[in-house]
């Protein structure tokens, strides 16, 4: 079980996504499993198929935040299930989904100023979370290290449904038959040539050949060396690329570390192996000296950028390495989730920062008042103030006047809307 977390402006724009089609037509039978609207009917908004309606009933919070209101409120988590197990019913969903907000902070059990949150289905093997950030009392939920405690949440919950494999005895596979290759050990001599030794078959052979090796046979057997005359730099580059050509053909290669021209610290290369770390560090300083917003943007976009940027690597090379880890040990499957799991975590980074290139190119020009940033929607009618209503606990806080005239009309009733929408069960 994984969930993919993001962050979004608009309500009713996502929700009109979830409730249509979908990009592929892959959603089917939307429908509302669970959620919490603080006195606001989101169980009959969903039930007559008003989608402006329920909108309006997660977004009241941020509504009465006014200018102060983050301008990407709206929190959606997107869970799925293990596909090689059986699908859950909207019920145990629904549970999944009231675990998750719980165990981020989004609407803890008990808590009366919790966010305001719903729970969605529209295909199989997944369920939808979409909550806004604003709690009932004004305050702002921290969504720090909300991908953390998801991942740690849907790693107990799988475990709790037997989602995660057992331990059991390896299966051999057919296809594969080990075969243990021979160390081939390369190393320099005192005599200062370079000299591979541990050669037992013509495989290996003929990849020393092709790398620039010499074959000889006398009467300590047969032996593959560089010339003595060879250059320092050309026997450290020969002989890192023979390893390199043998190790790709599953023999075990011993090379001397002075001859590894991927470790040898080089005015070029002055990291050795850590060579993207480096270039990291570079970018690190590029960053501190950006003068502007549109300087920072450039920097920043090596990586945010949605396919080549260093974020996205990282995500590759983390999920490769869980793959990769399962494909040499079919029994180390913890080890591999964790570097699926925190493939996961730089993804959910990745997609909170996404939209940000608008933002930073405007870092340290005159700021502009949120009045004149935002575009809200316009006021809703009398009849659709239900939605806006505040909690409880907010009307006490606050008392009756600070609702403003509209708080009459919070018990209206709300009309039905004619547009298709979110069905319930």
């Amino acid at each position: 079980m994984i969930a993919h977390l993001r962050r979004a402006s608009n309500t009713a724009g996502l929700l009109s996504y979830l409730d249509g089609p979908g990009e592929h037509g892959t959603h089917t039978s939307p429908r509302l499993i669970a959620g919490d609207g603080h006195g606001a009917p989101i169980e009959l908004l969903a039930e007559f198929g008003s989608l402006p309606y329920l909108a309006h009933a997660l977004d009241a919070p941020v509504e009465r935040l006014g200018a102060r209101a983050p301008e990407r409120p709206v929190w959606i988590c997107s869970v799925r299930s293990d596909p090689r197990r059986p699908d859950l019913t909207d019920s145990q969903w629904a549970t999944v989904a009231r675990r998750l907000v719980a165990a981020t902070g989004i609407a803890p059990e008990g808590d009366p100023d919790a966010c305001r949150w719903i729970a969605l289905r529209n295909q199989p093997r997944q369920v939808h979370v979409v909550a806004t950030l604003v709690r009932e009392d004004g305050s702002l939920h921290n969504a720090y290290r909300d991908a953390f405690r998801l991942q740690t949440e849907c790693h107990r919950l799988a475990a709790e449904l037997g989602h995660l494999p057992t331990a059991t005895h390896p299966i051999p596979r057919a296809q594969e038959t080990h075969v243990p290759a021979p160390s081939i050990t390369i190393t320099t001599e005192p005599s200062g040539s370079v000299s591979a030794k541990g050669v037992t078959d013509g495989l290996a052979a003929t990849l020393l050949k092709h790398a620039g090796f010499q074959q000889i046979e006398d009467w300590y057997g047969r032996r593959h060396r560089l010339p003595t005359t060879t250059p320092p730099p050309i026997r450290a580059a020969t002989a890192t690329y023979a390893a390199e050509m043998l190790r790709a053909a599953r023999y075990g290669v011993d090379l001397d570390p002075s001859l590894d021209t991927a470790r040898m610290a080089t005015p070029a290369n002055p990291l050795g192996p850590y060579a993207a770390g480096g270039e990291l560090l570079r970018l690190t300083d590029q960053i501190r000296s950006a003068e502007n917003g549109e300087d920072l943007r450039r920097a920043l976009d090596q990586l945010l950028h949605p396919e080549y940027g260093a974020l996205e690597r990282v995500r590759e090379a983390l999920e490769a390495a869980g793959e990769q880890i399962t494909d040499l040990d079919d029994e180390a499957y913890q080890l591999a989730d964790r570097f699926g799991f925190a493939a996961e975590f730089v993804s959910s980074a990745h997609s909170e920062l996404a939209d940000s290139e608008a933002d930073l190119a405007r870092v340290g020009h005159a700021p502009q008042s949120r009045t004149e940033k935002q575009t809200r929607s316009p006021r809703l009618p009398d009849s659709r103030s239900a939605a806006l209503a505040a909690s409880p606990a907010v009307a006490k806080a606050r008392g009756s006047s600070a609702l403003g005239s509209g708080s009459a009309d919070a018990c209206a009733a709300v009309p039905p809307s004619q547009a298709p929408g979110l069905r319930t069960r």
